[in-house]
């Protein structure tokens, strides 16, 4: 499915209807007026219900590549702060998006829902694309499509790699795909995405991200981001990362 087309359902499906619990009867009287039968009255605002995602793996298998004290605190302090942060602020304001029609949605005004709506988003891919032991080189489609891009894996995690070391300060590397379906490695800053088509300058869907935040290696690596890099390329999931172009290709 193209991402306008799931953008576009995923709207659909959010959208709210309000039906009048009323019907005329025969009696000849209008029925008593009701405000929330009114046809152009507004839904009311749903409560937020984003959740942690549970990992898939302990959080001391992805060692040596990451330890269990930075996961432990990656996911359960982190990441978690960002739900609880992202609910806070749509209390009162939330319409039933879902995170990625959040994310498209992001600009400058809604720092609240970009920083926190973007920080969910990004680490609930970044612990489905990683697993211990990583995978093998991508095949198929993915493998077929990367072939072309970059010319061979080699030159894909170079590329990648420049990307997510080169990042100043805080923030994410990407392996997206855009509009017209063709692969691109980019960078973010902070809880950016390439979802995030106002904001950013390569939009796309991504389907591989590293966290380049210090939280994410500094126990391990101190200041050698490169090492960690190296690290976090051993424990790709690549059936994960095709499965996720396979869904938007």
């Amino acid at each position: 499915m193209k991402k306008r087309e799931f953008l576009k359902l995923t709207g659909i499906v959010g959208a709210g209807v309000v039906v009048s619990p009323f019907m005329a009867c025969n009696s000849g009287e209008a029925p008593a007026p009701d405000a929330a039968a009114e046809p152009d009255a507004a839904p009311a605002a749903q409560t937020p219900g984003f959740e942690l995602p549970a990992l898939t793996f302990g959080t001391a298998e992805l060692e040596p590549n990451i330890d269990a004290q930075t996961m432990e605190i990656h996911h359960g302090k982190h990441h978690a702060g960002y739900v609880r942060k992202l609910n806070a602020a749509l209390e009162g304001n939330y319409n039933g998006e879902s995170l990625v029609e959040l994310c498209a949605a992001a600009n400058m005004d809604n720092a609240g829902v970009r920083n926190n709506g973007g920080g969910h988003y990004n680490h609930t891919l970044f612990w489905e694309v990683i697993a211990p032991g990583g995978g093998d080189a991508p095949t198929g489609a993915l493998g077929e499509a990367m072939m072309s891009t970059f010319g061979s894996m080699e030159a894909f995690e170079e590329q990648f790699f420049t990307a997510a070391k080169t990042r100043f300060g805080s923030g994410w590397a990407w392996l997206s795909v855009d509009d017209a379906g063709k692969l691109f490695v980019s960078s973010t800053p902070n809880q950016d995405n390439p979802l995030m088509a106002g904001l950013v300058d390569m939009p796309g869907t991504p389907i591989l991200g590293i966290d380049v935040w210090e939280h994410a290696y500094y126990l391990n690596y101190q200041n050698e981001r490169g090492r960690y890099i190296k690290a976090f390329q051993q424990l790709v999931n690549w059936d994960a990362v095709a499965a996720r172009y396979a869904a938007i290709s």
